[in-house]
Parts: C-alpha cells; sequence; structure tokens
C-alpha cells in the first residue's frame, strides 16, 4: 500500500491505500479552527476509485470542530461518489458531533424552496396538525389543572394572582382609560357628522353608548392586554424556560401549569370585566364631551338617552366578552411562553407569536360571539 500526508500548520491527515481497495484516512496533530485544516480534496488519490474510506483518529489527537469540518467533507464526498464511509475508528463523541453537523448542514436556508410544491404543502400541514395538537394539549392541561385546583383551593397561589391582577389591572388603568377615552371621542365625532343630517343629534349617545358597552370596550381592552400582558406572559415564562427554572419546577414534582400559568389566567379573567366597564364608562364620557362641544347636547341628556339604549343584557354581553377575552389572552401569552426556544432569540419570538395569536384568537371570538348573541336574540 502506498502512502501520503497532508499536515497545514499541524493538523495531519495521513492517506494510505489498504490491501482491500479502501482509502484508509489517519487523522492526527493538532486540529484548530485558528490554524487551518487539511483541504479533504488534496487528500484523495488521484486516477483510482477506492472501495471505500475507512477514518480513524490516532491517539492523543487534540482537536474541535475543525476535526469535525472535515470529517463531514469527507462524507458528502463519499456520498456523492457512493462510496461506503466507516467511521468505526473515531471516537463515539467524534461521531455524535458529526452527526448533528450534518443534521444542521441538512436543514434549509432561509429563502430556498423546494422543487416539489406538494412537498412544501405537506410538510406546512404537518407543522399546522402539529402546532394544533400541542394547543389542544395545553388547553387539556389547564382545563384539568383548573378542575384539581377547584377541588383543592388551598392549593392555589393567590399571592401569586394578586401580584398578577395588580400588574394585569391596576397598572394598565392608565393607557386603558387613554386609548378609551379617544375611542369615544371619535366614534362620537364620526357619528355626529352622519346625525346632524338627519336632525338626530342625540342618537350620538344611543350610537356611542351601544357600541362600547356591546363591543368596543372589551375589544379596545382586550387587544391593549394582549400587547401589554400577553406579550410580558410570553417573555417571562421564556426566558424562565431558557433558565431551566421550569425544567427545575418539573425535577421537584411542581406542574408548571398549576404554579405558572393558572395564576396568571384567572387574574385576567377577573380583571378583564372590571376593565372593561372602565373603558366603558370613559368612552361614554368622551362621547358626552363631543355631543356638548358640538352638538350643544347637555350632559343630563346625553346621559338620560344613553341610559334609555342601554339594559342590563347589553351589559352582560360584554362583560362575557371581556372575561372570555381575559383568558385567550392569557392562554396565548402562557402557551407561547412555554414553547419558546432556549435562547434570547427564541424569547423574543415567542413575545411575538403571543401578540399575534392572541389577537386572531379575539378577533374569532368575538365574531363567534356576534352570531351565538344574534342567534340567542341578546
Amino acid at each position: 500500500m502506498s502512502d501520503s500526508s497532508i499536515n497545514p500548520q499541524g493538523a495531519e491527515a495521513r492517506v494510505r491505500w489498504a490491501d482491500d481497495g479502501w482509502l484508509e484516512v489517519e487523522l492526527a496533530g493538532e486540529w484548530r479552527v485558528t490554524r487551518g485544516r487539511p483541504e479533504w480534496s488534496g487528500a484523495r488519490a488521484a486516477g483510482r476509485r477506492p472501495a471505500g474510506v475507512r477514518l480513524a483518529l490516532a491517539e492523543g489527537t487534540r482537536w474541535d470542530s475543525a476535526l469535525l469540518l472535515f470529517v463531514c467533507d469527507v462524507r458528502q464526498w463519499c456520498a456523492a461518489e457512493g462510496l461506503a464511509c466507516d467511521q468505526s475508528g473515531l471516537p463515539v463523541a467524534v461521531r455524535d458531533l458529526t452527526e448533528q453537523l450534518a443534521r444542521v448542514q441538512a436543514r434549509p436556508r432561509p429563502g430556498e424552496r423546494s422543487e416539489n410544491f406538494l412537498t412544501e404543502v405537506g410538510l406546512a400541514t404537518q407543522d399546522v396538525l402539529r402546532k394544533t395538537r400541542t394547543i389542544y394539549t395545553f388547553v387539556g392541561e389547564c382545563v384539568l389543572s383548573a378542575v384539581w385546583l377547584v377541588k383543592n383551593p388551598q392549593r392555589f397561589r393567590w399571592a401569586d394572582c394578586l401580584g398578577e391582577m395588580q400588574r394585569c389591572g391596576a397598572m394598565a388603568l392608565p393607557i386603558v382609560g387613554l386609548i378609551s377615552l379617544l375611542t369615544g371621542l371619535i366614534m362620537a365625532y364620526q357619528s355626529a357628522i352622519l346625525m346632524r343630517q338627519f336632525g338626530a343629534d342625540i342618537y350620538v349617545a344611543d350610537a356611542v353608548g351601544l357600541v362600547m358597552v356591546r363591543e368596543m370596550g372589551a375589544m379596545m381592552t382586550a387587544i391593549i392586554l394582549a400587547g401589554r400582558t400577553g406579550a410580558a406572559f410570553a417573555a417571562t415564562l421564556g426566558n424562565m424556560k431558557a433558565n431551566e427554572e421550569i425544567d427545575a419546577l418539573v425535577t421537584l414534582g411542581i406542574r408548571p401549569v398549576d404554579f405558572l400559568v393558572i395564576p396568571r389566567l384567572v387574574a385576567l379573567a377577573l380583571m378583564m370585566p372590571l376593565l372593561a366597564l372602565y373603558a366603558n364608562g370613559l368612552g361614554i364620557a368622551g362621547g358626552m364631551v363631543v355631543s356638548l362641544g358640538l352638538l350643544d347636547i347637555p350632559p343630563t341628556a346625553y346621559w338620560v338617552e344613553t341610559q334609555s339604549a342601554i339594559d342590563l343584557s347589553d351589559v352582560a354581553t360584554g362583560l362575557i366578552k371581556a372575561s372570555t377575552f381575559g383568558v385567550l389572552v392569557g392562554l396565548a401569552g402562557c402557551h407561547r411562553g412555554l414553547r419558546a426556544e432556549r435562547s434570547a432569540e427564541g424569547v423574543g419570538k415567542a413575545a411575538t407569536s403571543a401578540v399575534v395569536m392572541g389577537l386572531l384568537l379575539i378577533i374569532v371570538f368575538d365574531a363567534v360571539f356576534s352570531v351565538v348573541f344574534n342567534v340567542l336574540g341578546l
């Protein structure tokens, strides 16, 4: 058999032909990414096709990822030539790391498209089904946990729940109040332009009151909390997952859904109706200001007309929506936080997807409520 060697700055690849027609490559020396590594193209024998390539690591060899990259080059060349690549002479650690590196290199890069459109559609469908299954599983875990805590109320973490109620309720009053007041002002101004054409100025109170109580109060509050509280939930839980705090809870026998999710869901479910009532009042007050300044309608007349247009069923529908929206925002934030990747980028993606998912659920369930309430005559 014949021998050859390539040795750039200490990383040596000794190549020789074995009697059985295999090309044996012995890796020796010091393999460092800062010192360069042999090129596999220079280690091949010209004019002769081997039966396969056999890799081995000499004793005392010091290596890092440079050795892994060289082994991957050999594997890729063998795969392209249709040859066998024997790695039994390499340590287990090298083989395992090489497999991981090969899987990473095989992943499609951003912007790459598969040549088969049906394959892309199938993979996308599988991904959607997998994500849907995780959502159903998470909701089921929350339901089972809620039932268990109802039977064992002494295990509920009221201190954590009260803290979350303060953060998502009391601390959200300024932004909810500002947005609701401006929403009432805008609706009253737009309604006044239309109503004045028909001499029905007083009905501005009816329009603003009904829209705020039945729809906009709960909707605007939920949208604000989806961007404020839902993203905060996802970022907090995602950071805890990245720091392995959630793994520590599981190791101690504590279910993360009981410890982290349920207190947040209860806090949002309780505070959302109160915030919606607060938003309704400020929205009606904003309409009252516009009616007084633009239509010369006294506040007393505006308030009497609002009371005549709104009944208890209107308030109840808005509160039902608000409580449901609060649970949806909490589910979206906690789900994305618990499923976040263990990195800073993963936490950011989790917060973004929590907001998007929360807004989508709010719109979908609002449409469902509209149909259901119409069928029930509410």
